[in-house]
This record gives C-alpha cells, sequence and structure tokens, in this order.
C-alpha cells in the first residue's frame, strides 16, 4: 500500500508540473463547455428578418410588433424594391422576409382572409423550416386573438407543454454531451499516453523487475487521472449553474457516482489503447480521432441515434458516452433516479469490466 501511495504522489507531481498536461485537462472541459454553451447550439434566434409593409394598417402594424417582440428576430429596414430584398439574401444580410400586400386589414376584415408573403432562405433548410414555424406560430396566435369566439363553429385548440425545458435552451443538450466528450478525451488520451510514457522512457522495464505487481502500476497511473477528472466534472458543473442558467434537477451524488462510473470506465478504455500501442503519438491519435467521432456521431447529442441505419443503431451501444449522455440528461436535466438508469449503469459496468479485464491480461501477457 505504500509503494502504490508512492507511485501515485509521483504521477501527480508529474501531472502538476507539466503545463501542456494541466493545460489540456483543465482548459479543455472550460473552452468546450463555453463553445458548445454559447456559439453551438440548435436554437435560432436573432435572425435578420425583413419586413416590406405596403398595408400600412392597423392589422399590419399589430403583426409586426409581435413579429418584433419575439427574440427570435431582428428586423431589418425594408428596401425601396423587390430587388433589393434579393439581394440581400444574396448578401447573407437576412434570412427571411415578410412582405404585407396593400389592404391586409380590408381584405382580413371583409373577405375575412388575407394573405402576406413570407421568404426564406432555404440554402439551410432547418433554419429556414425552423424560421417559418416561428413566423407561422406568430401569426396563428395573432389570427386567435382577432377571430371571435363563435366566428368558427368547431375549433380544436391543442394545449401544448414542454416538459424539462420548457424554453427550449440548447444548453439542456448540449452540457450532458460535452460533459460526456470531454471525460472520454481527457480520461483515455491521458492515460494511454501516460503508460506509453514509461514505456519510451525505459522506465517500464525498471517496474518489470521489481516486487510491484502489474495491477498496482496501472491503478497508480489512473488513480491520480480519476480525481483529477472529478475536478473536471465540478468545473462543468459550476460554469453550467453560474454560467449557463442550468440547474440540476436530480441528485448530485448520484450525478457523481455515475460520472466516476464513467471515468473509471474511460481509464480502463485509455489502458488497453496503452498496452496496444508502443509509442505516445500512436497513443495520442488514436485517443483523440477513435475517441472523438465515435463519441460526437454516437452518442446522441449531436445526432439522433434513432433516425440512423440499424447496423449504425447497433454500433453506438458499444460507445460508453452514449449510455452516460442518457444518465447525465436523466439524473441531471430530468431529476430521475437510480431506478430510471439502472439499465445503463449496468452495461457501463459490464463495458468496464470486459475492457479491465482484457487490458489486465494482455499487459501481463507483455510483461513476460
Amino acid at each position: 500500500m505504500k509503494q502504490l501511495l508512492v507511485f501515485i504522489r509521483k504521477e501527480f507531481a508529474h501531472v502538476l508540473r507539466d503545463r501542456k498536461t494541466l493545460l489540456i485537462l483543465f482548459g479543455m472541459p472550460v473552452v468546450q463547455i463555453l463553445i458548445f454553451g454559447f456559439a453551438l447550439t440548435n436554437e435560432v434566434k436573432n435572425s435578420k428578418i425583413l419586413i416590406v409593409d405596403h398595408a400600412r394598417d392597423e392589422a399590419s402594424q399589430q403583426l409586426i410588433s409581435q413579429i418584433d417582440a419575439s427574440r427570435y428576430f431582428e428586423i431589418e429596414n425594408a428596401p425601396l424594391n423587390y430587388r433589393q430584398i434579393e439581394s440581400g439574401f444574396k448578401e447573407g444580410k437576412i434570412k427571411m422576409a415578410v412582405i404585407f400586400p396593400a389592404n391586409f386589414q380590408s381584405d382580413l376584415l371583409h373577405q375575412h382572409r388575407a394573405q402576406l408573403q413570407v421568404i426564406a432562405d432555404a440554402s439551410d433548410p432547418n433554419n429556414a423550416t425552423t424560421l417559418i414555424n416561428y413566423v407561422s406560430s406568430i401569426i396563428q396566435d395573432y389570427q386567435s386573438h382577432i377571430t371571435p369566439p363563435a366566428a368558427i363553429p368547431y375549433r380544436i385548440i391543442p394545449e401544448t407543454r414542454m416538459l424539462y425545458n420548457p424554453q427550449l435552451k440548447g444548453v439542456h443538450n448540449f452540457v450532458p454531451g460535452v460533459m460526456a466528450l470531454v471525460l472520454m478525451l481527457v480520461c483515455v488520451m491521458m492515460t494511454a499516453v501516460s503508460i506509453v510514457r514509461e514505456k519510451e522512457t525505459g522506465t517500464m522495464e525498471i517496474l518489470l523487475v521489481s516486487p510491484f505487481k502489474p495491477i498496482l502500476v496501472i491503478l497508480s497511473k489512473a488513480i491520480p487521472y480519476l480525481l483529477l477528472s472529478l475536478i473536471n466534472v465540478i468545473s462543468i458543473l459550476l460554469l453550467s449553474i453560474f454560467l449557463l442558467d442550468l440547474p440540476i434537477a436530480g441528485s448530485i451524488p448520484l450525478l457523481f457516482a455515475e460520472s466516476t462510473l464513467f471515468i473509471i470506465t474511460c481509464l480502463t478504455l485509455g489502458i488497453f489503447i496503452s498496452v496496444k500501442t508502443s509509442s505516445q503519438q500512436t497513443a495520442m491519435l488514436i485517443s483523440l480521432m477513435g475517441m472523438l467521432l465515435p463519441t460526437i456521431l454516437f452518442s446522441g447529442f449531436m445526432f439522433p441515434i434513432e433516425n440512423m441505419p440499424l447496423p449504425l443503431q447497433i454500433i453506438s451501444n458499444a460507445v460508453p458516452a452514449k449510455w452516460y449522455y442518457i444518465i447525465v440528461k436523466s439524473v441531471m436535466i430530468k431529476g430521475l433516479g437510480i431506478s430510471a438508469i439502472w439499465k445503463e449503469t449496468l452495461i457501463l459496468t459490464g463495458i468496464t469490466i470486459i475492457l479491465l479485464i482484457i487490458s489486465l491480461k494482455s499487459f501481463k501477457i507483455r510483461l513476460t
């Protein structure tokens, strides 16, 4: 036990005196949470929209006021002709144009129907569809306010309710994903590189002839990164609460316990990579590229797994980040307990045990 503590202290000293390692360990989580929290979001807001009001009557002004009051749009000044509208789209200055024809209010009051033209930039189809839906919702809301209750004999009015995220903020989706991504990259890469470094420097041979058991060598490498990764979890949660306004709805001890399990899973994966490689460059390349793309593609926080072909859905089950992402969303966002995430917890535990057995067996074979 004393020897283990000595090696753990040595590994801590190596990490703390290496500024590049500290930058990766603690700088990467902060940068990624800021980028995903503020820059990369699936919310569409503050889009430039052009209003052309040929009617200039009370109805058009009321509808324009409702559009202007929405946080989704920023109204630009109206051009003099349609060529300027087209030029605005070509130059990327506007994302949408709403054109009110003359006699808009007159047609609405006397003919009980009025038309207006909505033009969107469909070079980004998802963004255009979202903006169209926003404008349509505002128009329908305005129409429901001006329509007398007895004007339509039969009406079906759906009452919608958004659970867990009423404001539809993208941060509710990105924070759990960033936690999975950061822990996966940091834990796997740091552990893999640290063990391979011992091979390249020749110190591993010294450990081989010592009475120090191989399992203790692995533990002495993994424990420091386990503790440092838990600090990363704390920093991400603090940034989420105080900077991104994302409260933790569930149990904090449960969230930390599940995060510890996922960190151990990532550490065992890093150990597995280290025993299969012989150079730091190879270990780093496999850890970065081999873990980055599967985590982004198959964890579910960037692309819905349900929309993928069946073979890819099956492959995603082998990605630990997928199960941790589900766990964090269930505990942090939905406020659920262990009864809702026991299956994902067992899967992560199984992956950890399998990786650890394979790694230890491969490590012993390499030592003989």
